[in-house]
Formats: structure tokens, sequence, C-alpha cells
């Protein structure tokens, strides 16, 4: 069987419901061109089965990412995305991500744990942005 475009995964901590971190997860895979036009998104009975969720949950997801344009479900086939989000900008990720990969050991090194790093990463981002806009 060939591995899913895209493999789900809940955080049962972060008070996102569960239905909202599906698309945000393919909102992202589309934004760093994991995810093209035309690849086939998981079945809900997949995404069930590998998540242990209510298949409502998957639907709900599925359709909101429907109604937004991003995926269009095929009656019989499946899903499929229709649309990207990512932008020019793509070709810089590889160049960044690596040197955020740098950042993050060099963080884990420093003793800090997952939800140090999130917090630390996210004061930083949000300071940053709002310097921005100033």
């Amino acid at each position: 069987m060939e591995k899913p475009v895209i493999e789900f995964h809940l955080d049962g901590r972060s008070g996102v419901s569960p239905y909202l971190q599906l698309v945000q997860q393919v909102r992202h895979a589309l934004r760093l061109g994991m995810l093209r036009e035309g690849d086939q998104m998981p079945t809900v009975k997949e995404v069930v089965a590998h998540l242990a969720i209510n298949a409502n949950t998957v639907l709900k997801a599925y359709r909101e990412l429907e109604h937004e344009g991003l995926v269009a479900a095929r009656p019989g086939v499946g899903t499929f995305v229709t649309a990207t989000l990512t932008n020019a900008s793509l070709a810089a990720h590889g160049p960044l991500r690596v040197e955020l990969q740098r950042w993050l050991a060099k963080a884990r090194r420093a003793g800090l744990d997952d939800e140090s790093i999130e917090a630390l990463f996210m004061t930083t981002f949000r300071t940053t942005a709002q310097e921005d806009i100033a």
C-alpha cells in the first residue's frame, strides 16, 4: 500500500478541536508544498482508523476545506486537492528549515522541553509580528 500524502496527528492538549487541527494541518501542508493540486486526501475511513476519531469529525474538516475551495470530493473516488497555498517564497523554505532545525537542537541542548520551545517561539513570533506592524 502506498504511503498517504499527508498523515494526520492530533494533540489533545492543544485546546484546538480535532476537526480544526485536521483543517490546519492540510492548510500547512498546502502552504509548504507538501500537498499539491491533484493529490488524493486519505479517505475518511483511513483517518478514522489512524486517529481513532469519529467519522463526522473528519467529514466536518473535509467539508470546511471544500467550502474554502482547497479540496473537492468526487463521489465513489475520493477527495482531491484542488488548490494550493504556496507562493514564490517556497524556495526559501529549505534553508530556513535547516536553520530552524539547528535552533531546535540548540534549544534542546539548553534543556528546553517541547512546551518551553513552543512557548518561546510563539512569544517571540507574536512580539516580532507586533513590532512589524508598528
